[in-house]
């Protein structure tokens, strides 16, 4: 899994002289809420719907519209974009997109070929990673184990789901739990439903949750 596979290609870009309305103009009229910024050709900035909003004025000012709208003319894209930028190449995996972006608190990063953007990735392409890495759209059942950090303890786990006809879409390990176990989750299609608790009591885990997969709907407040 990589980040060619993931980026949103040939993005929209500005140049530094772009002016504030324009920049709004354009993130609104695209629905995205990044601009890279481009000076001949090479990458030289970015510029978010955050720092736009940051740079409006504040709505208690004392500036006339007319002011205002004038002051906002004047404001150009290279006066309020971040630089440096992280970059990343193609064929950077996926999970490490993700670590910079978490490391470095952004919600983007350019994709690159060697000095020419090629593409960006943002925080919605990585969820929308995990969601086809934890199967959210597969399954018949989701459990939640316990398994000794052992060898061929995931193994025998999946063996068991194979004898009572269980097919095993996605397995993704999370947290370490006091140092000698370790937390996994797997999504399943086929098993015997009547047979998955004694199955997996068998293989050696312990079974923190399962649950027979549907949408999971949310609750709305407000």
């Amino acid at each position: 899994m990589f980040v060619r596979d993931y980026m949103t290609p040939n993005p929209v870009v500005v140049d530094p002289d772009v002016t504030f309305p324009e920049a709004t103009s354009l993130m609104r009229k695209r629905v995205i809420r990044r601009l890279p910024v481009v000076d001949h050709a090479r990458l030289v900035g970015i510029v978010s719907e955050e720092d736009l909003l940051t740079n409006q004025p504040s709505p208690a000012t004392t500036l006339s519209i007319h002011e205002i709208y004038a002051l906002l003319e004047r404001l150009r894209v290279k006066q309020i974009m971040s630089r440096p930028v992280f970059t990343v190449e193609g064929d950077c995996p996926v999970e490490e997109a993700a670590r910079i972006m978490v490391d470095h608190k952004i919600g983007s990063l350019p994709i690159m070929e060697g000095d020419k953007l090629v593409g960006i990735i943002t925080e919605t392409d990585i969820f929308k990673v995990l969601v086809e890495v934890l199967g959210s759209q597969e399954g018949d059942s989701r459990i939640s184990l316990l398994l000794p950090e052992k060898m061929g303890m995931l193994a025998k786990v999946a063996s068991g789901l194979a004898e009572i006809g269980g097919n095993i879409l996605a397995v993704v390990f999370t947290r370490k739990v006091g140092g000698l176990s370790r937390e996994v989750m797997i999504k399943e299609r086929g098993a015997d439903p009547n047979a998955l608790n004694r199955t997996l009591s068998d293989s050696g885990g312990t079974i923190l949750d399962i649950r027979f997969t549907a949408r999971y709907q949310p609750r709305m407040f407000g």
